[in-house]
């Protein structure tokens, strides 16, 4: 996808100057936006030509995004920095510069000293003065893939002096706001209004694990507070009728979906062409494609017992489980047929 016209530029350039790397041999160092990630950031704050100051979700092209991307691709870090930017970041619209107006750090409580210049005709960023988010995932452990990078993201850099108190169930932010977490054993949170809810692995939310009702939960507290959401996942199997799926499969056009699909001819089985698939995944990610030969061997040895696992999540290509009752290739060529009768 391609970056949009409008957009709230400030918003990639505050989250690399506020998150830091939050682990590895650059933990501390201020995080770097690779192109894709840039570019998926630049369109879930693309602003509307005809956006008001004062209005919030329908200042925005998209009222929420869907990423796509296989597994070790970086999705939770990228979604950590979300949740920091929507904690205490200019991520709403405030307007179109005249020219020379700034953006201080300084007179949001921060320290760091940060200051942004405007260009005439640029939309302006504010923060949300009660930031209410809920990380989600179907469990605690899949939870913390985010949690766990967010705490260390804010302790590590400049936003520990802004959010005091990274807590092990909640994060409390300035204004009276909070960070909690939301899993499906641990719903009580549910139906309160929200901000910005980051839901993750939505492929393997379903009706069975009681999530797709937890998505429609917190999208109906979304739209009371004019906040939006980013679902995060892996390539899902057609058979489940997951949130994902719905989300990529719906006729909505107010919804960012970002998903980079391998070429069609290139056999997952072929060990060959496996590698050139994973190639082609993780060009734009140097931390994954440095590990090449550590995820083609994790591939192969799951090849063995979960081919189809494997190739969804490694792969990112929708293909059915094991016991599945579809046929390989059936759901996309019916999927590309509907595309193509309505259009």
């Amino acid at each position: 996808m391609q970056p949009p016209d409008l957009t709230l530029d400030i918003v990639p350039d505050w989250i690399e100057t506020h998150c830091a790397v939050p682990d590895g041999f650059d933990a501390g160092e201020m995080l770097e936006l690779v192109p894709e990630q840039l570019t998926f950031v630049q369109n879930h704050y693309a602003i509307r030509t005809s956006a008001k100051r004062g209005e919030l979700a329908q200042a925005f092209v998209y009222r929420r995004s869907q990423l796509v991307r296989a597994q070790k691709w970086g999705k939770s870090p990228l979604i950590a920095a979300f949740v920091c930017a929507e904690s205490v970041g200019p991520v709403l619209f405030d307007g179109f510069a005249e020219g020379g107006e700034r953006y201080r750090c300084s007179d949001h409580g921060c320290g760091c000293g940060w200051v942004y210049g405007y260009v005439p005709g640029e939309p302006m960023g504010k923060p949300w003065p009660t930031p209410l988010i809920q990380v989600t995932a179907t469990t605690e452990d899949q939870t913390d893939n985010t949690y766990g990078a967010l705490r260390p993201m804010i302790d590590r850099g400049p936003l520990a002096d802004v959010i005091t108190r990274t807590g092990e169930e909640f994060i409390r932010l300035p204004g009276g706001g909070r960070i909690d977490v939301v899993t499906s054993k641990a719903t009580s949170r549910l139906g309160q209004r929200v901000t910005f809810v980051p839901q993750d692995e939505t492929g393997i939310w379903t009706d069975s694990n009681s999530m797709t009702k937890t998505a429609r939960t917190q999208r109906r507290g979304l739209a009371g507070m004019g906040g939006r959401a980013i679902e995060t996942t892996n390539a899902w199997d057609p058979s489940e009728n997951s949130v994902a799926q719905r989300t990529y499969e719906s006729s909505a056009v107010d919804i960012n979906r970002d998903f980079r699909i391998p070429p069609a001819d290139l056999s997952f089985k072929d060990k060959r062409k496996r590698r050139k698939i994973l190639q082609f995944n993780y060009a734009g990610v140097p931390w994954a494609l440095n590990n090449l030969d550590g995820i083609e061997a994790e591939c192969g040895e799951m090849m063995d017992t979960d081919a189809a696992e494997a190739e969804r999540f490694f792969g990112n290509r929708i293909v059915h489980g094991q016991g599945s009752w579809l046929r390989d290739g059936l759901w996309k060529s019916r999927f590309v047929n509907a595309v193509a009768t309505e259009s």
